[in-house]
């Protein structure tokens, strides 16, 4: 924050404070010219106005709010730059990395800053801990016939997956969907919890389209690939895509079915299936062709931690078996 704001934020929080007390003192002054608890000479219905001050009570813990206010921003951080006597901290502030945030929460207990985040993480893993080391003990297929695991697992998922692939997992383009057991990289436990912990890089699909022969070599490819899954397409378009698709094998395979190595799929998708991470309109399918496609998944061990991403694993590995 700039010393400008800071001082712009300072002034109009105190000012507003200071302006409070002497509306208060104003309006505790008599200014009628009648004494207090005398009639005003007004009367309506058998009602007479009476000039009364304001409740005492009312006025003192009005004035008690007003000095609590100025204690509080003494303490606390509230007066733009200024940081409280305590050294209080709602969160480390304008953190670009987990090491960042690492060294922070470090930099803090050294200092002694109070840092609500940091404690508020801290009891939480005390107090949940042992709970997550308990699941960590216990292989994905039990967790994922457990009720009780599985919807600390869904709430896992919420808070740290559905942003990209739904709160119903079910994906959406560029997201895929974890609940139709078609995987791109193995849909077992071990290989599911190796995906969340250690993220996934595409191999990247590079762009065709100079390579098929321009924009008619792109549509003759898309027919030939979308009439692996039975799509309708033209003929002679399909035909001449296919000779083609030779240069498309390396990955997909001579059939279209995808990589494999060990039986185990390495990121080529399947092509027969009709099932399209990036859609599956001759449109879409073009567009893959001509530009390629680079999907990456973030790792999450360091982030969540090994105990966390187990209890997730099995809730993955559970909207596939149902």
């Amino acid at each position: 924050m700039s010393s400008f704001w800071s001082i712009w934020i300072s002034v109009l929080t105190l000012g507003t404070l200071v302006g409070c007390y002497l509306l208060l003192r104003m309006c505790l002054k008599n200014f009628a010219g009648v004494k207090e608890g005398e009639s005003m000479g007004h009367e309506f219905d058998g009602i007479e106005e009476l000039n009364n001050p304001l409740p005492k009570w009312w006025s003192t813990f009005f004035l008690i709010t007003i000095i609590w206010g100025f204690g509080y921003l003494l303490l606390y951080p509230g007066l733009g730059q200024w940081q409280g006597l305590f050294g209080w901290k709602s969160s480390n502030q304008g953190i670009l990395s987990l090491e960042e945030s690492k060294a922070k929460v470090a930099q803090a207990k050294e200092q002694g800053l109070l840092v609500e985040y940091d404690r508020e993480m801290a009891a939480a893993d005390e107090r949940f801990g042992p709970i997550f080391t308990a699941y960590a003990q216990r292989s994905i297929e039990d967790l994922a016939k457990d009720g009780d695991a599985l919807k600390v697992g869904q709430r896992l998922f919420l808070q740290n997956c559905s942003q990209c692939h739904g709160s119903d997992a079910r994906g959406t383009t560029g997201f895929p969907d974890l609940t139709d057991k078609d995987w791109l990289y193995g849909g077992s436990p071990d290989v599911i919890k190796a995906s969340i912990m250690h993220g996934r890089k595409a191999n990247g699909m590079m762009a065709w389209e100079t390579a098929v022969g321009g924009e008619q070599g792109v549509k003759e490819v898309a027919a030939y690939v979308l009439s692996l899954s039975g799509r309708e397409v033209n003929p002679e378009h399909a035909k001449a895509g296919q000779t083609k698709f030779a240069m498309c094998t390396a990955c997909h395979g001579a059939e279209g079915k995808g990589s494999l190595a060990m039986g185990i799929p390495l990121g080529a998708p399947n092509l027969t299936d009709n099932t399209w991470l990036y859609g599956g309109s001759q449109k879409a399918v073009e567009e893959s062709i001509r530009n390629g496609r680079a999907g990456v998944m973030p790792p999450w061990a360091d982030i969540l931690g090994e105990e966390k991403v187990h209890v997730i694993s099995a809730y993955v590995y559970s909207l596939s078996q149902n």
